[in-house]
């Protein structure tokens, strides 16, 4: 039986410019090509590891019902090996002073072409799956009614579910050396594959090489950049081939023909990397890796791909499109979205099912993919969220103050837009409905770039969107970023961008702010803190501690330290709060005081985040210690203090130096939407510009504005300030 699956791979190529392809196409026949390279490594033995890998994968999707073609290098490989190894045993001393290993290449194909056959069999025989042999010529093909025996004799195969390996007959090739003479209707297995891929319809042709792709140069030179989709006319002659490979015949130059051919005649080719021990697998889920070949390429806009500056122009160039617009107009932009997302509901989740089961099958962690599940009820929740920004006042050319300076000279500062904002955001699809709302809402223009993991619900929520943005605007006011090599070139844009804001890792955040001069928006760390005062109601306390521990343990706003004034070691109300915490799972360690007088392990760094369920415990001896602990070791993001001493929670309130500082209320409410912010872009620990959980006033700034009558300062004579506060209009 012969089954259908969705093809996703073109999809996620026009991506880029936003072009959405429903999966529509069938793919059943697979035809796969190993190069040389790929089967045998650079002492020209046999790869043992990549055979067994690939067999691993043909075995994989024979069961799952596709009908897989291989067409094999190497025969020539082993043979030589062969050769050369019964030459040696039979040697003389004299001849081992200088050995000739030189062999003609037709004998080492008759050699080793049996030898490659049954490493092929013993390998699928382990994996329970039958293979045969086809030996084909140049010749054969000059036979009018070859073609019909063969599609005979393969379909056959296929229906028992049996592999065919092709190669080509090297052994009696009229050809005088295969090494030599690339002439005939193929000259390799290369040019073998793209006919074999033509003559036997097949739906897709997968060429393994010891590269991951084609690249715009030699793969070793910096430069060069991988080329995801292969159009002739752009690519052909910008392209620059390097050494081939020491095993082989043509090396990449001879692939990127042979894919051009069987593309130009209907076949979809990807040219990936062999070395990887899953690449056939991913090529046939959709994920983009490779290079694609496909007879339509020319004409997908994707060809016409814009550069990270032509990205953030556009985007700049809209915005003030957006800007010209009234409020009621921006309003309505934002009400069409939410419409459209609850219109393409079912559309969305199906691709960001698609995202969470490729995660799942990928194995990552299970934290992750909680983040990129869109739950029932999201897309309406976040229709909502977009309703509630849309309903708030206006933030663009907000008058924040007016001043008369001298008689009918008056002075303004009010709100503006900041321009072009660049966000990177890991797993949650949601942030790019939040932020592209916020960015509409404040009249910015936006560039985004998600986490791989979730690229297919990313791309839809992008199309979505865009989709309710009017031409007199531009749908590229929101671009989607889509390969992580545009990110290096975006953060070099500093006269174009005007705000990156990370949102993610540790690691990610300090990664951008160690190669951008663009101001960076975020925080790297999330070390929130609990203080229990000694006069802190401990019901309280508990409530609050678990809430800030356990409500959702990798939220940056969890709480990762506990301080306890000392008066409180040993009470109940503490020891119950212990208890409770460790039930829940949280793994407690110890500060040195905490560690000598509770026995729980020695913590190694008040600086260190142990896991989303580890919690450090200290005691220290008031209030003052636990302000100084706070400063010295947090990371300026949401600290807490539980106490009835007012006098106590003031004093922390006002010398904790955190961007959000509570009083006697669960660190997990540093969140904009629980603000009424509408939403947020991120929630920033830095000094300057914004502060806390960002919303739409986080993305503006301000701009002075004077209304004069003709005056000049001409040295100040004759001016008269007066400086007086004016009503704001």
């Amino acid at each position: 039986m012969r089954i259908k699956i969705s093809w996703r791979y073109f999809f996620q190529t026009k991506n880029n410019n936003s072009e959405f392809l429903s999966p529509a196409s069938s793919i059943y026949h697979v035809l796969l090509q190993v190069g040389t390279a790929v089967v045998t490594g650079q002492n020209g033995r046999l790869a043992m590891g990549r055979l067994g890998s690939l067999c691993e994968q043909v075995k994989q999707l024979n069961f799952q019902g596709y009908e897989v073609i291989l067409v094999t290098s190497g025969a020539v490989g082993v043979g030589r090996q062969r050769l050369q190894y019964r030459k040696l045993i039979h040697s003389s001393f004299a001849d081992l002073q200088n050995p000739q290993m030189d062999f003609d290449g037709k004998a080492c194909a008759a050699v080793g072409q049996s030898g490659l056959m049954a490493i092929y069999d013993t390998l699928f025989s382990q994996l329970d799956v039958t293979s045969s042999q086809l030996l084909v010529t140049d010749r054969d093909f000059k036979d009018p009614n070859f073609g019909d025996q063969l599609r005979e004799t393969v379909f056959a195969l296929l229906d028992l579910k049996v592999i065919p390996l092709f190669n080509e007959n090297d052994a009696i090739s009229t050809r005088r050396q295969p090494y030599e003479d690339p002439s005939g209707i193929f000259w390799d297995n290369d040019s073998l594959a793209a006919l074999l891929a033509a003559e036997l319809s097949a739906d897709i042709l997968i060429m393994l090489s010891d590269v991951e792709g084609l690249y715009s140069g030699p793969p070793s030179d910096p430069q060069s950049k991988i080329i995801h989709t292969y159009v002739n006319e752009k690519h052909g002659k910008l392209i620059s081939f390097g050494e081939k490979s020491c095993v082989g015949r043509g090396g990449m130059q001879a692939k990127v023909v042979a894919a051009a051919n069987a593309a130009s005649k209907g076949v979809p080719v990807v040219i990936a990397s062999g070395f990887a021990t899953d690449t056939i697998i991913k090529v046939l889920k959709g994920e983009k890796i490779g290079t694609l070949f496909h007879n339509e390429a020319n004409s997908w806009e994707c060809t016409k791909e814009a550069t990270a500056r032509e990205m953030a122009v556009a985007a700049r160039d809209c915005s003030r499109c957006l800007q010209k617009l009234s409020s009621e107009e921006r309003k309505k932009i934002l009400l069409d979205i939410a419409d459209a997302l609850e219109a393409n509901e079912d559309a969305i989740r199906r691709e960001n099912e698609a995202d969470v089961e490729a995660a799942q099958d990928a194995g990552y962690e299970k934290s992750l993919v909680a983040r990129m599940t869109l739950k029932p009820g999201k897309i309406t929740n976040l229709a909502r969220s977009i309703r509630a920004i849309a309903d708030m006042e206006d933030p663009i050319s907000h008058t924040l103050k007016r001043t008369e300076v001298a008689k009918d000279l008056v002075f303004e500062k009010a709100y503006c837009p900041l321009g072009v904002l660049l966000i990177i955001f890991e797993s949650r699809p949601d942030a790019l409905v939040q932020i592209a709302s916020l960015a509409i809402r404040s009249g910015n223009g936006l560039l985004l770039k998600g986490g791989k993991e979730a690229m297919r619900s990313n791309a839809i929520l992008h199309k979505v969107i865009t989709g309710a943005i009017p031409d007199s605007v531009g749908k590229k006011l929101i671009g989607l970023v889509t390969t992580k090599d545009e990110i290096a070139d975006l953060l070099a844009l500093d006269d174009v961008i005007d705000l990156v804001i990370p949102r993610g890792s540790k690691n990610l955040v300090s990664q951008i702010k160690a190669t951008t001069k663009i101001p960076v928006l975020g925080h790297a760390d999330g070390i929130c803190h609990v203080y229990i005062d000694k006069s802190a109601d401990m019901d309280m306390a508990k409530r609050i501690v678990l809430d800030a521990k356990v409500d959702y343990p990798a939220a940056c706003n969890a709480m990762e330290t506990l301080l306890v004034h000392k008066d409180l070691n040993k009470t109940e109300g503490l020891d119950d709060l212990l208890v409770e915490l460790e039930k829940e799972g949280v793994v407690i360690y110890g500060g040195p005081v905490a560690h000598d007088k509770l026995n729980v392990p020695k913590v190694d760094s008040f600086r260190h985040e142990y896991s989303s369920m580890a919690c450090t415990l200290e005691f220290v001896d008031d209030v003052h210690a636990a302000i100084d602990h706070i400063n010295r070791y947090g990371s300026a993001h949401t600290d807490c203090i539980i106490t009835t001493d007012e006098k106590a929670a003031e004093a922390f309130l006002q010398q904790v130096e955190s961007a959000a500082v509570f009083h006697n209320a669960s660190t997990r409410f540093c969140d904009g939407t629980r603000f009424g912010l509408g939403a947020e872009v991120g929630i920033s620990t830095g000094r300057i510009h914004a502060r806390g959980p960002v919303g739409v006033d986080g993305l503006l700034t301000t701009r002075c504005i004077l209304r004069g009558s003709g005056q000049v300062v001409n040295g100040d004579k004759g001016v008269v300030y007066t400086h007086r506060d004016l009503p704001l209009q």
